[in-house]
């Protein structure tokens, strides 16, 4: 026995340290995973980086010294050259004249943002500066010094930048740690490497014989590609080039000899494709990180978009050959339509349902479209609308998706895309002489991997550029907004007022923002802040700021009231209107966002601290939430645009140039919109959530007195109804005043609110949505015909008790004229709140003073004291 104790208590002993040591070690094995420092998640490549391995994506690769002939190409700019980033600690070279500099009254200094601008290009008196490195500065004006100062920050990267570098994002590095940051060195450094091609409108040569020269903006500089364009009909694979022109080229790339093609130059005598015999190099891309190269020229002889011809731009290597660095179809930019949309009717119906229908179908063409709005197709047809020469129109720009073998994951059932507005302009092209648009973009675009610069950037830059463009990658839609009343400048007795340039000034100032990240070094998309509602931001502030203009410049108003049938005036008048209802989009529950208006103080002076502010808040994406989805709020500018009389062009293209097979294009969708019923494949739920959250609009003032008024209407019509026919008696319930509000708050949830919301916001299309009158009619009788049949069914099923009351024909009578008050209001106010305000006092009256509770048997009645009329 004592043997067998002695082995038992060895045995708990043993397994007795094993617990021990499998604890210890177990706490060990904790310890070093919370003590041991963890190595750093490696830094993914950016697609900037990996599309910088090749030479030609280099600045470089190209020499300075090009001279084409002019009748097969074009600069790409009066002014073209290349942004060099001045050293830190590098002394300013001074200038002759200081007085020009001495422009801030105030501080008798003025804001110092000058670059390096290594001249690729200059107009024919400035030849001598084509090769040289000159300083760039802005113009001493005072509103220029006024934008540069707004928007100078000191840049300090956070732990959010690191992390989104991490992450593959580029960010502006060469900048971390300056101070007085200016726009001009925020466009220079916002690469790793002095690689942003630039073109200048309004340069001034301010000291030509100094070293180095000078030359003075008062614009900031368009981001472009290539130095020189040409037009040409691609003929096909000139499969031999490569081993006559470069052989050394294609010792390195496997696709080299198919990179070549024989062209045919545009013949501005003939107007024909039988211009120059050429051979030129589309070069082959690199894929992303993503596996999908930005373009290829697979196939591109064939491409349906080509049928006008391919403008090209690039410039010549050092063998000779011009090498293509962006492309763009002629066709988009021409001005013939392939489709006329005339009236209100057929116009709301192609923004809302066909501009983006079928499009996967589409992969590889170009379509263009013009919406003519009016009442009816006669009056559309006889609006006179024909492009002119100086015409100009705003852009409303919106990219979709990748599909296919590689498609990009949607975000939540979502395919998010992109925003931004842009210029349009009627010019006359050089080599065909024929009136095209010329498209530009004020992109606020956030850090990204491809490098993509936030800025005012033309079409061939930022959509047919081939290493970070998205032509042939995504579907795009710009939509070209003609409207006088916001294209058109108003002088008022000498006064001007333009709103074009005060929404472009606006839109700059956050263009320079986002690329310093308000002095973070990240401009990032979250609900709250992204390309879309940045961008409407500053349209916000452009309204702000033309109200504020107007209201303290009583010269204005007794302008307008001195000559109220003037052309201005009304023009003026249709801009207001518009005003009104952009602000109520932008703000569509009535709470203005913080940022918001501190930002617009901030450039109105009035902030005693001048420091802008974004807001990472999703309650504050919320308030603004029909800005928040780029396909939204593309698709309600267009709506507003057009029910106020504007003309729209849609240029439309489908991943178009060479032939990838691996992707379709995929349209962009609201919030939820790929999350569809099999059957209709209809985005119910982003259709109910965009009805609900519209709902939400507590209406204004003159919305509110309206329904007041349809209220006593319909109680003008409904009183006398039922007492004549005995269903109303004054029959007040007593009761005390905690039961009373009791039964108001009862009623205001159901069926106030719950039957509004059911009956009229989810089956109804809110009105700012714009649907056809005769599809919203329809709904409209739908919704109140079930709003009827309700009660008497509900009577059979769940309320049984109400049974006698709700089958009572003068009580659906009087049933379905509420419905048809509600459906009234809701179409004038679209507020939730509104028709929910018209229905809760209809329910609370006849339930407490008019019999109702009786009749509804919710108290007995010998408590009621009643009196019959």
């Amino acid at each position: 026995m004592a043997l067998r104790s002695i082995k038992q208590k060895l045995c708990q002993s043993g397994k007795y340290r094993l617990g021990v040591s499998v604890l210890l070690a177990a706490l060990a094995a904790i310890a070093c995973l919370l003590l041991v420092p963890k190595p750093k998640p490696a830094i993914q490549a950016t697609d900037y980086a990996i599309h910088s391995q090749l030479s030609f994506n280099q600045p470089q690769f190209y020499p300075l010294s090009q001279k084409l002939p002019t009748d097969l190409y074009q600069p790409v700019g009066e002014w073209v050259g290349r942004l060099i980033l001045p050293s830190p600690g590098l002394s300013d070279p001074k200038l002759p004249d200081t007085q020009q500099l001495q422009v801030d009254q105030a501080n008798n200094a003025s804001v110092s943002d000058w670059v390096w601008l290594e001249v690729q290009h200059a107009p024919s008196e400035a030849q001598s500066l084509v090769g040289k490195v000159v300083r760039l500065e802005w113009s001493p004006q005072l509103e220029v010094q006024a934008y540069v100062r707004a928007v100078t920050q000191n840049v300090s990267f956070t732990a959010r930048t690191e992390t989104s570098k991490q992450q593959g994002n580029i960010h502006p590095d060469r900048l971390n740690g300056h101070k007085d940051v200016g726009p001009l060195q925020s466009l220079a450094g916002a690469r790793p490497n002095d690689d942003v091609i630039v073109t200048l409108k309004d340069a001034t040569v301010r000291q030509a014989n100094t070293s180095p020269s000078i030359l003075q903006i008062s614009q900031e500089p368009v981001l472009a590609t290539g130095r020189l364009y040409g037009l040409v009909k691609i003929l096909g694979v000139d499969d031999q080039a490569a081993k006559q022109v470069a052989p050394s080229l294609c010792q390195k790339s496997p696709t080299c000899d198919r990179e070549f093609f024989r062209v045919q130059h545009y013949n501005s005598v003939s107007k024909k494709f039988d211009g120059v015999l050429e051979t030129i190099r589309i070069p082959q891309q690199l894929a992303g990180r993503s596996g999908i190269a930005p373009s290829t020229p697979r196939h591109i002889e064939t491409s349906p978009a080509g049928k006008a011809g391919w403008y090209i731009y690039g410039a010549k290597s050092a063998e000779g050959v011009f090498v293509v660095q962006a492309i763009q179809p002629r066709s988009l930019v021409q001005l013939q339509s392939d489709r006329v949309v005339l009236g209100h009717p057929a116009g709301l119906t192609y923004i809302n349902q066909q501009n983006w229908q079928k499009v996967e179908t589409q992969k590889g063409t170009v379509r263009k479209v013009l919406v003519k709005p009016g009442s009816t197709v006669t009056k559309a047809k006889a609006r006179p609308f024909k492009w002119k020469l100086g015409d100009r129109a705003i852009v409303l720009h919106t990219f979709g998706g990748i599909g296919g073998r590689k498609a990009e994951a949607a975000l939540g059932y979502t395919v998010t895309g992109h925003f931004s507005y842009g210029l349009a302009e009627v010019v006359r092209e050089p080599l065909t002489q024929e009136l095209q648009f010329d498209v530009q973009y004020q992109q606020v675009y956030a850090h990204n991997p491809d490098a993509i610069i936030s800025g005012t950037t033309t079409w061939p830059n930022y959509m047919g550029n081939l290493q970070w463009g998205w032509l042939g990658t995504r579907p795009v839609s710009d939509v070209l907004v003609k409207f006088d009343p916001v294209l058109r400048d108003y002088d008022f007795g000498g006064i001007t007022l333009s709103p074009l340039r005060e929404f472009q000034q606006q839109l700059q100032v956050m263009m320079a923002r986002y690329r310093v990240g308000d002095g973070t070094g990240s401009a990032t998309v979250t609900p709250a802040t992204s390309c879309v509602q940045d961008s409407n931001q500053a349209l916000y502030a452009t309204i702000l700021h033309i109200k504020q203009q107007v209201s303290s410049t009583p010269a204005i108003q007794s302008w307008l009231a001195a000559h109220p049938k003037d052309e201005q005036t009304l023009r003026f008048q249709q801009l207001v209107s518009l005003a009104k209802d952009l602000e109520q989009r932008l703000i569509p529950l009535g709470i203005l966002r913080s940022d918001w208006q501190q930002n617009a103080t901030v450039l109105a002076g009035t902030n005693s601290q001048p420091d802008f502010t974004s807001s990472r808040d999703p309650l504050a994406g919320l308030t603004s939430w029909r800005t928040m989805i780029p396909r939204q709020a593309q698709d309600e500018l267009a709506n507003l645009f057009l029910q106020h009389g504007a003309q729209l062009w849609f240029l439309r293209t489908n991943q178009v140039g060479g032939w990838n097979p691996d992707i379709v294009p995929v349209a962009p969708t609201a919030l939820l919109g790929q999350l569809t019923v099999p059957v209709a494949k209809a985005p119910i739920a982003s259709i109910l959530l965009n009805r609900v959250l519209s709902a939400l609009n507590p209406s204004d003032l003159r919305g509110w007195l309206i329904t007041v008024g349809l209220l006593f209407l319909y109680g003008a019509i409904a009183l006398p109804l039922g007492f004549a026919s005995g269903f109303l008696q004054v029959n007040l319930w007593s009761a005390n005043w905690l039961s009373y509000c009791l039964l108001a708050f009862r009623a205001l949830l159901t069926p106030a609110l719950l039957e509004e919301l059911g009956f009229r916001v989810l089956l109804l299309p809110h009105p700012t949505v714009g649907v056809a009158w005769y599809i919203w009619a329809g709904w409209a009788a739908l919704s109140l015909l079930l709003f009827i049949l309700y009660h008497p069914l509900n009577a059979k099923t769940l309320y049984k008790a109400g049974a006698t009351t709700f089958l009572d024909p003068i009580f659906l009578t009087l049933t379905g004229l509420l419905g048809l008050t509600c459906t009234a209001v809701y179409a004038i106010t679209g507020s939730l709140w509104a028709i929910a305000f018209v229905h809760w006092v209809v329910v609370v009256v006849w339930l407490i003073g008019l019999g109702g509770h009786q009749k509804l048997s919710l108290a007995p009645s010998h408590s009621s004291k009643s009196s019959e009329l």
